[in-house]
């Protein structure tokens, strides 16, 4: 058992001989007493503290590093909060800042330092950036970049452990930026601030233009916030399983999707998936989507999901290519808990990718399990969450983008129509009218 098991038993078993009736209270309570065990007694008492499933999600972690955190609103229901009420309050000075750039993409360069130069000199933050940057040749013969070189704080990804050293997260790029961003922080997250300067830029809400208004505004608390949820992604293997293997299982937060597909096998991808214990489906195709609400505005759909508001509550599964015309993306309740494992009958393996990265494949016998993390991204709004989702839906992916109808009167042939007219009756009226 771990230690904690082991705290509740011993917490347990005192609580258990404390209750005990003296022996003089009740002489047939003890004779039944006497035909439990002590084990049984425990094992009932256990029983109680058993996890519940819920239709919402976990409640997110309302800290977001050393020093973001929720605005406390008095309007708060239980545990969950109007979205629309999220706000960001520092209760400290922020003083450390995280920036992110775009790699291998020069244009990216003078805006980074830029917004370098001017948090240190400006906003007498200290900055922590990207090993590899120190070394690109572009930065080193930047005359602005020089001065503040050797004030910079670097870190490397998988060595350098930034939990609760980075107050503020700011993103120069596309939204792979965020992605990597979210990677960086396996618990809380601090605030991400993300400039558009990519591709696409679903994600990235904010233009560079004027950044120094922008940031010294979110500096100075009050902004509103999206929080969006994660995915909590662990691979237990076969072999670990029968603790035949000493390894630490695969364990990792996903801002966007979970995807299992066939890799480089030419037959179809064959698993089955579980909801809370129990087997749902089997999907036979080329694989199979798990996504968070941020995460079907990307891959899943362009294989055809929804797309769902960030603040929803939800998880969204979508297969890809199904051998099936009736297997349509669903929609679960963000508390449930999905596992994802080879079928038996299953002619090949499957690959599995988190956020697109670290990729690996899942064997038979070994599982996917995933839920929702009750550590959010809290991402800053350019306006609120509404506007900002909107406006993206219409500036990157043009949702419903069509040319406008006409007004009748603009149709002369249908100009002295009526919606009970038919071709025949229009016929005999330009007969009479010449």
């Amino acid at each position: 058992m771990m230690e904690s098991d082991l705290a509740l038993a011993k917490a347990l078993t005192d609580l258990d001989l404390s209750s005990k009736p003296r022996s003089s209270d009740n002489v047939l309570n003890n004779n039944e007493d006497c035909k439990k065990t002590h084990a049984t007694r425990l094992k009932e008492k256990m029983a109680g503290f058993r996890r519940t499933r819920s239709l919402n999600a976990p409640s997110p972690i309302q800290q977001f590093g050393p020093c973001g955190r929720i605005m406390k609103n008095s309007a708060m229901v239980m545990t969950i909060q109007d979205p629309a009420s999220q706000r960001l309050t520092w209760y400290k000075p922020p003083l450390t800042v995280l920036v992110i750039k775009k790699v291998r993409d020069v244009s990216v360069l003078q805006p980074f330092v830029e917004l370098v130069n001017w948090l240190i000199v400006e906003k007498r933050m200290v900055v922590f950036v990207e090993s590899s940057i120190m070394d690109d040749q572009h930065l080193l013969n930047n005359q602005l970049f020089i001065p503040v070189f050797d004030k910079l704080m670097t870190f490397k990804e998988g060595k350098d452990d930034l939990t609760d050293k980075i107050d503020f997260i700011v993103c120069l790029g596309g939204d792979g930026t965020l992605l990597y961003a979210s990677s960086l922080f396996q618990q809380s997250v601090p605030p991400v601030m993300a400039f558009h300067l990519g591709s696409l830029g679903f994600l990235t809400p904010f233009e560079f233009d004027n950044f120094q208004e922008q940031v010294t505004n979110v500096l100075e608390g009050h902004v509103a916030l999206t929080l969006r949820s994660r995915l909590r992604c662990i691979i237990l293997r076969k072999n670990d399983q029968n603790g035949k293997d000493g390894k630490p299982p695969t364990n990792l937060l996903v801002l966007n999707e979970v995807v299992i597909d066939r890799g480089p096998s030419p037959y179809l991808s064959n698993v089955d998936l579980y909801l809370d214990g129990k087997l749902i489906t089997s999907v036979q195709g080329d694989g199979l989507i798990v996504s968070t609400p941020t995460g079907s505005t990307a891959y899943a759909v362009a294989a055809g999901a929804s797309m769902i508001h960030p603040s929803v509550p939800a998880i969204m599964v979508t297969p890809i290519c199904p051998h099936s015309l009736s297997f349509r993306p669903i929609v679960v309740p963000a508390g449930v808990e999905l596992k994802i494992m080879v079928s038996p009958e299953a002619r090949t393996t499957a690959w599995v990718s988190f956020d697109g990265r670290k990729r690996q494949e899942l064997c038979h016998g070994d599982s996917l399990r995933v839920t929702t993390s009750v550590y959010p991204v809290p991402s800053i709004c350019a306006q609120d969450q509404i506007s900002d989702w909107f406006d993206s839906l219409a500036e990157c992916l043009h949702w419903n983008v069509r040319k406008k109808q006409r007004h009748f009167d603009e149709l002369s042939d249908l100009t002295h129509s009526s919606s009970n007219d038919t071709l025949d009756s229009l016929d005999r009226q330009d007969h009479l009218d010449s």
